[in-house]
């Protein structure tokens, strides 16, 4: 496969969450799938040899575009981005839809979306990258040229707007932004396991990010190491074979689209997943959680001390 077919696979994989990114921002489904057509323009046209975190670096070139489609509005508030012909394009272009467009309009929230219209192009950017799809404020600054600080103010006024704004906010709604209490089927905090492993069987990138805190921390202890090196000798997919793996972005990649059956579990009290084989507990997957969002998860194949109920039963956790 050649480096171009390689970024273009790739590209297509992160598809729906920059589109998600640019609709959120634009409000548009043809002015959000002309910045992703041009972030994968920019991204076919540069040397990425030398970027650690690709989807990140994507989510950026679509947030910078959609926030130049944004200031451009005022002075030419008529005119869409030309969609780039030729053979650039590694996916076709939606056509522009009045169905499609309300169906994706009523999945964000009308009322939002008009709320979204009243912010700043800053502060839409800095509410939507951080409080829909959890990208740190370290990252929106940069693209907004301002300190953190700075960027952390913005998404505050843009929230405090929407939360007096729109009523389904005054209720406690949640707009994309997984709470813990008010989630996409009214799932509540016991529910969040099993919310993220039903977003990480669907390959659902923007539901696990959501749920995600930037700073999230995956920890995996020797036992479960030591267990996934020995899967890759196998052939096996083990979920990480690395002790530490921290950000929401980094995380969310190793659990989107996989193919796994944990089942939902008690551990130690606390809400988690369990892999079972022969009807005892093998692995367990411990949730830390704090404002409605998954701040830790520990991957435990070492089950002394635990205590785990599962299916109304107990399961004791035993070493080896």
């Amino acid at each position: 496969m050649s480096e171009h077919d390689w970024l273009a696979e790739r590209f297509e994989t992160d598809r729906p969450r920059l589109r998600a990114v640019a609709y959120r921002m634009l409000g548009s489904v043809q002015e959000a799938d002309d910045a992703v057509q041009e972030a994968w323009i920019r991204l076919s046209r540069s040397d990425t040899s030398e970027v650690e975190n690709l989807s990140g670096w994507v989510t950026t070139i679509v947030a910078r575009v959609s926030l130049n489609m944004l200031q451009s509005r005022k002075s030419r508030p008529e005119v869409l981005v030309d969609a780039t012909e030729g053979g650039d394009q590694p996916y076709e272009q939606s056509p522009d839809d009045p169905e499609e467009e309300a169906m994706i309009a009523d999945s964000v929230g009308l009322a939002l979306l008009v709320v979204l219209d009243t912010l700043t192009p800053a502060e839409r950017l800095a509410f939507v990258l951080h409080d829909m799809f959890a990208v740190p404020f370290v990252e929106i600054a940069a693209i907004v040229d301002r300190s953190p600080a700075a960027a952390r103010q913005l998404a505050s006024r843009a929230r405090r707007r929407v939360q007096r704004s729109t009523p389904s906010a005054r209720r406690g709604e949640s707009f994309g932004v997984y709470d813990g209490s008010a989630g996409p089927a009214g799932t509540g905090k016991s529910d969040l396991a099993t919310a993220f492993l039903a977003a990480s069987r669907e390959g659902n990138f923007e539901a696990l990010l959501a749920m995600l805190d930037p700073d999230i921390v995956l920890r995996t202890d020797a036992a479960a190491v030591q267990m996934s090196l020995e899967a890759e000798l196998r052939g096996e997919n083990p979920i990480t074979n690395v002790p530490e793996i921290r950000g929401a972005d980094a995380v969310t990649r190793v659990f989107a689209g996989r193919t796994w059956s944990p089942a939902p579990a008690l551990i130690d009290g606390e809400a988690g997943l369990v892999w079972v084989q022969n009807g005892r507990p093998h692995v367990a997957f411990c949730f830390g959680t704090e404002n409605g969002r998954i701040t830790g998860i520990d991957i435990r194949a070492d089950l002394s001390g635990l205590g785990i109920e599962l299916y109304q039963r107990t399961l004791t956790g035993r070493r080896g």
